[in-house]
């Protein structure tokens, strides 16, 4: 009689915890089972700007670095004419299929297995890259802040398969395995990331969490190119698609979400000005909502530069939609309480807006032709030379001699 007595008392208990959180989630403003502080509205209006603020700026900087990184990758084309890899139309089709794949993957991962031994997997995982990805961001920055004492000493890091000889076959080119250069100034870059990404990986405070996920945004933003308009067409409208499916379809997105630690996504704390940098009430946003939206806002910018004019107009205005769109993310979470797709409204804003503003100017034949590597096409000179060659291979041996013999009586 007294376990079922203290089995009615624990179930009371529970019901009223849970009623106390007043339907938020996670990020909602009350008191719920976990002992989160509750955010004022100061709190929640702090931690949703600077999180709009976060999301910002990757796209920008990421945009501006991507022109450079585009301007370098055509030099290295025209000396070697190896052709850059850029997210073709079909892999842009097959992407939101591999990445509902692999969130599925994760979803069952967590049911079945600890989610803490998938975390430290992903967490040790996370870490290496995180070293790299933040050295890369840093690097500029520290070479501007170290004092012109401090040599600039390279160093050139190789591993090369030498020259193979086997059989009928020589092979007389080295294959370079490992072909690093580097200076002591990233030596340096390198141990402010690796210091970062140890006080992520021993305490996963929130500010290393943003350092390491705000250095994998900008060199997503950067590094990542769709080579033209169709192709970020279709890749954005595939995970138009995919986020409103894995969020209101099932609990998926919502589940993998809140078990997976790894710095893929940016938070900020809601109470911070209650209990400082030890808050532990966040707001969220994925690096996906990032990313995505500004890989294309970044070929929009390199199509810019392609029009040589004065304006940035379609980076621009795209960039303002963006930043419409993400309040009205916000907007709309916070209203229904719920965790919201955020491409659901960023992919029409960043889309329409530039379309839209293509057809009022007149460039929309020049948008959807435009390409960051276009495909040489040969010259007339060329076609004229091949053609002849190819007529001169096809004629047979009797007519070659019969246009000999002609060209001798005419001389």
């Amino acid at each position: 009689m007294a376990d079922v007595v203290e089995e009615v008392i624990a179930q009371i208990k529970e019901n009223l915890t849970v009623t106390t959180t007043d339907g938020a989630g996670e990020e909602g403003g009350a008191t719920n089972a976990t002992g989160k502080t509750p955010s004022t509205p100061e709190g929640m209006a702090l931690a949703y700007g600077t999180l709009v603020v976060m999301a910002l700026l990757p796209i920008f900087f990421g945009s501006l670095r991507s022109v450079k990184h585009h301007k370098e990758q055509s030099t290295a084309f025209a000396k070697t004419g190896e052709k850059p890899d850029t997210m073709s139309s079909k892999d842009a089709m097959m992407f939101p299929i591999m990445a509902s794949c692999a969130l599925f993957g994760l979803y069952m991962f967590f049911k079945i297995f600890s989610k803490d031994n998938i975390n430290y997997l992903l967490t040790g995982y996370f870490f290496f890259l995180g070293v790299m990805a933040l050295s890369h961001l840093l690097s500029p920055v520290i070479s501007s802040l170290i004092p012109a004492s401090i040599p600039k000493i390279p160093y050139h890091l190789s591993f090369v398969q030498g020259p193979q000889e086997g059989g009928e076959k020589k092979s007389k080119e080295k294959k370079y395995l490992i072909d690093y250069r580097f200076t002591t100034h990233d030596v340096v870059c390198f141990i402010v990331a690796l210091i970062i990404s140890v006080w992520y990986l021993v305490q996963k405070h929130w500010i290393a969490n943003n350092l390491l996920g705000l250095s994998f945004a900008v060199n997503g933003v950067e590094l990542l190119h769709l080579n033209n308009i169709a192709t970020g067409c279709i890749l954005l409208c595939g995970l138009f698609v995919y986020d409103i499916f894995w969020v209101f379809g099932t609990n998926v997105m919502v589940t993998v979400a809140k078990s997976f630690e790894a710095p893929i996504k940016i938070v900020f704390p809601q109470d911070l000005m209650t209990n400082g940098l030890s808050a532990s009430n966040f707001a969220v946003l994925g690096l996906g909502d990032i990313v995505i939206p500004g890989i294309f806002i970044a070929l929009l910018l390199r199509f810019d530069n392609s029009l040589k004019r004065k304006s940035k107009t379609y980076f621009y205005a795209t960039f303002i939609a963006y930043f419409i769109g993400l309040l009205a993310t916000i907007f709309v979470m916070h209203v229904f309480k719920h965790a919201q797709p955020a491409l659901l409204y960023l992919v029409p804003a960043c889309l329409g807006t530039p379309l839209l503003l293509a057809v009022l100017k007149g460039d929309l034949k020049k948008l959807l032709a435009y390409e960051d590597h276009p495909e040489e096409k040969p010259s007339k000179e060329k076609t004229s030379k091949n053609t002849n060659a190819n007529a001169e291979k096809t004629t047979p041996p009797a007519k070659k001699e019969t246009k000999k013999k002609e060209v001798k009586k005419a001389k």
